[in-house]
């Protein structure tokens, strides 16, 4: 046995978080048991037009994670792999709930990988109660649904933020 401490196992989970899911607070769940420190980045996607802003998807997450004592909460604009270098870390985590999303983060890991070899892709796949959940069904079921039915699909800080930004139809 050796006398040198053990480093600490720390991984970078990296979203849009527009916003944050009960499928994203799954991930962010199983990750905190396995890792010591878990720092959620909360990033620009240029590709998409978000409903919140970067400080309040930050905000919302923060509230929703508040209870897990090894999850930290950092927004960030960049590249993903040089966020997870800033953080100190070398594990980037993403949550996978379909075959679609496999394909798409097989790419983003095989240009990762190119970008900074020394950062490794650990997938995570959503339990199958959230798999079909996402941000454009939010934005449709939002204006019809009650506040008991959102909670089927967001931590219970989002409801309110969401009942703010989209409004039903007049």
């Amino acid at each position: 046995m050796s006398d040198r401490p053990t480093p600490a196992r720390v991984a970078v989970y990296t979203g849009s978080f527009d916003p944050i899911t009960l499928g994203h607070l799954d991930v962010i769940q199983r990750a905190s048991r396995i890792f010591d420190r878990l720092v959620v980045g909360v990033g620009v996607n240029p590709d998409k037009h978000p409903l919140f802003t970067l400080d309040e998807r930050a905000r919302l997450v923060q509230a929703s994670v508040a209870a897990l004592p090894n999850v930290y909460v950092v927004p960030y604009d960049g590249l993903s792999v040089a966020f997870v270098r800033d953080q100190g870390a070398h594990v980037l985590l993403r949550g996978v709930r379909s075959l679609t999303d496999i394909d798409a983060e097989f790419t983003m890991t095989l240009a990762n990988r190119k970008l900074d070899p020394h950062v490794e892709t650990v997938f995570l796949m959503a339990d199958a109660a959230y798999s079909h959940i996402s941000s454009s069904l939010l934005k449709q079921i939002t204006p019809l649904a009650d506040d008991a039915a959102l909670l089927r699909f967001v931590p219970p800080p989002v409801v309110a933020a969401l009942r703010e930004k989209v409004k039903p139809p007049a």
